[in-house]
C-alpha cells in the first residue's frame, strides 16, 4: 500500500509538472529541470554508484588548473590530412584477401601492407609505416580519400597537439609544420602558421581503423585500434624543423612541443644522423628557461631510436610523451631494464612499466652529475596512465594525469563529458610499483583515482583509464592526452 501511494504520488507530482510546462511555456528549462530534480523519489541515476562513475566524479574534483599557466605555446614539426576509413573496406577495395600477418618495418608493396595491417590487427596494436613506392602509394591514397565515409582530419603528432591546445581560448598556439591547403582549412583559427610553413599540396596519412571483435577471414581483432602509413617526405625530412627554431624569437613561447622524429625512419641512416645532430643544435637554441616536450611515436628503427636516446637529444628535451610500444621498443633499443620481453603480453604490466621509466630519468635525466634538462615522462595506455617526475620541478601532476586519462575516455566515445554507460574500468584491480624489489603492491580504489609513489628522488602519479566501450576515434588520442596533461602542469620557475 505504501509502494502504491508513493508511486501515485510520484505520479501526480510529474502530472503538476507537465502542466506547469504547458501552462508556463516560457519558464526557463533549468528552472523546469532543477524542478524535476528535487522531486524525484526514484534510484540515482544510472552510473553514480558504479565504479566507473565514482572514478569520474573524483577525477571532476582533482583535477584543477594550475596556480601557473601557459600563455603562448609553440608546436611542430609534423602537420599532415589523415584520411581516416576503414582498413578492411579499403584492403578489400584494393582486391586484397585476408591471410597472414608479417610486420614490415617499411612498406614497399600492397602485399607489405594487407600483412602489415593483418599483424598489428590482430594483435589489437597500433603501429605506424612509412611506405616506399610513392606512384603506389598515391593510387591507394585516391582510392581511399575518394572511398564513401572516409573522412579528412587534422593529422601530425604537433598539429593534433596544436589542435588540442587552441580549444583554449585563452592560449595562443604557434603550428610550424608543412601545412597545405586543405589542412589549413581543417585548422581551429586559433592556431596561427606562419607563411613559411604554407605549401602548394598536402601531405596525406592514410588510417586504417579497425573495431574491437571485428573480423576478416580468420583475424579477430582483440582492441579496436588503427595502422598508419603514409610517403611523407616533407615531415619525413622534418623540413619544417629550422622554420619552426627561427619563429619562436617572434612569437615567445613558454612551452615548446616537439614531435616527427619518428618520421625519419624514410631517410637513410645518414641522413638520420646528420638530421638528429641539427635537431639537438635546434633544441639548443631555444633560449634556456622554455621547457621543450618531446612527443614520441610508432618506430621500428632501433639505431635511429638509440641515437634518440644517447645523441643528446633526451638530455635536451624537459618533457617526453609516449605509449607502451614505444616505451618497450626504447629499453629495447638502449639496453634497458626489462630489454629482454620481445612484446606485451596483453595489458602491460604496472611494475615493468614503472621500472622502465625510473630507468630513463636516472640514467637520461636531470640530476647534479648530469647536463639533462629531461624531468618528466608522461605514459599512456589503453588502461592506464603514468606521470614520472623527478622531484622538485613539477606542480600540479595529480591533476595533470587525470586530466590526460579523462581525455582519453572522453574523445574515444566523442563525448563532452565522461558518459558511465559508454566506458568500462579495465585497469589491473592490483599490481606492484615496481620489480626490483623496490616495489610495493597497490589495490585500485575508484574514489581515489590517482596513486601516488616515489623512488630515489622520482615521484609516480598513477591514473586507471575509462576505456570507451565504442570508440567513435582513435586517432589522435595519444596527442590530446599528452597536450592535456601538459595544459594541466606547472614548470617550476627554476628552468
Amino acid at each position: 500500500m505504501a509502494l502504491w501511494r508513493g508511486s501515485a504520488y510520484a505520479g501526480f507530482l510529474a502530472l503538476a509538472v507537465g502542466c506547469l510546462f504547458l501552462l508556463e511555456p516560457q519558464l526557463p528549462s533549468s528552472a523546469l529541470r532543477s524542478l524535476w530534480n528535487s522531486l524525484q523519489l526514484g534510484p540515482a541515476p544510472p552510473g553514480s554508484g558504479s565504479p566507473e562513475g565514482r572514478l569520474a566524479a573524483a577525477w571532476d574534483a582533482l583535477i584543477v588548473r594550475p596556480a601557473r599557466r601557459w600563455r603562448r605555446v609553440a608546436v611542430g614539426v609534423n602537420a599532415c590530412v589523415d584520411v581516416v576509413l576503414s582498413g578492411v573496406k579499403l584492403l578489400q577495395a584494393l582486391g586484397l584477401n585476408p591471410g597472414n600477418g608479417e610486420d614490415h618495418s617499411i612498406l614497399h608493396s600492397r602485399n607489405d601492407l594487407k600483412e602489415a595491417f593483418i599483424h598489428f590487427m590482430g594483435k589489437g596494436a597500433a603501429a605506424e609505416r612509412f611506405f616506399s613506392d610513392e606512384d603506389t602509394f598515391h593510387d591507394i591514397a585516391q582510392t581511399a580519400s575518394a572511398f564513401p565515409g572516409a573522412q579528412h582530419y587534422v593529422g601530425g603528432n604537433a598539429a593534433l597537439i596544436g589542435q588540442k591546445f587552441a580549444a583554449n581560448s585563452d592560449l595562443k598556439v604557434l603550428l610550424c609544420g608543412p601545412v597545405g591547403p586543405k589542412l589549413h582549412e581543417l585548422l581551429d583559427d586559433n592556431v596561427f602558421v606562419p607563411p613559411e610553413s604554407l605549401q602548394e599540396v598536402d601531405e596525406f596519412h592514410l588510417i586504417l581503423e579497425y573495431q574491437a571483435g571485428e573480423e576478416w577471414g580468420q583475424l579477430k581483432a582483440p582492441h579496436a585500434n588503427r595502422f598508419i602509413f603514409s610517403h611523407d617526405l616533407s615531415n619525413g625530412a622534418m623540413n619544417m624543423l629550422e622554420v619552426f627554431v627561427s619563429s619562436l624569437e617572434k612569437f615567445q613561447p613558454d612551452l615548446v612541443v616537439l614531435s616527427g622524429l619518428h618520421m625519419m625512419e624514410g631517410q637513410s641512416k645518414e641522413l638520420q644522423r646528420k638530421r638528429l645532430l641539427e635537431v639537438v643544435t635546434s633544441i639548443s637554441d631555444i633560449p634556456v628557461g622554455i621547457p621543450v616536450h618531446l612527443e614520441l611515436a610508432s618506430m621500428t628503427n632501433r639505431e635511429l631510436m638509440s641515437s634518440i636516446v644517447h645523441q643528446q637529444v633526451f638530455p635536451a628535451v624537459t618533457s617526453l610523451g609516449l605509449n607502451e610500444q614505444e616505451l618497450l621498443f626504447l629499453s629495447q633499443s638502449a639496453s634497458g631494464p626489462h630489454s629482454s620481453l620481445s612484446s606485451w603480453n596483453g595489458v602491460p604490466d604496472v611494475g615493468i612499466v614503472s621500472d622502465i621509466l625510473f630507468w630513463i630519468l636516472k640514467e637520461h635525466g636531470k640530476s647534479e652529475s648530469r647536463a639533462s634538462d629531461l624531468t618528466r615522462i608522461h605514459f599512456h595506455t589503453l588502461v592506464y596512465h603514468i606521470l614520472a617526475t623527478v622531484d622538485g620541478h613539477w606542480a600540479n601532476q595529480l591533476a595533470a594525469v587525470a586530466a590526460g586519462a579523462r581525455v582519453a575516455g572522453t574523445q574515444a566515445c566523442a563525448t563532452e563529458t565522461i558518459d558511465t554507460s559508454r566506458v568500462s574500468l579495465r585497469a589491473p584491480h592490483e599490481f606492484l610499483t615496481s620489480h626490483s624489489g623496490a616495489g610495493s603492491r597497490i589495490i585500485l580504489n575508484p574514489d581515489k583515482p590517482v596513486v601516488e609513489w616515489h623512488r630515489e628522488g622520482v615521484a609516480f602519479h598513477f591514473t586507471p583509464v575509462l576505456v570507451c566501450k565504442d570508440p567513435i576515434r582513435t586517432v589522435g588520442l595519444g596527442d590530446a592526452i599528452s597536450a592535456e596533461g601538459l595544459f594541466y602542469s606547472e614548470v617550476h620557475s627554476h628552468y
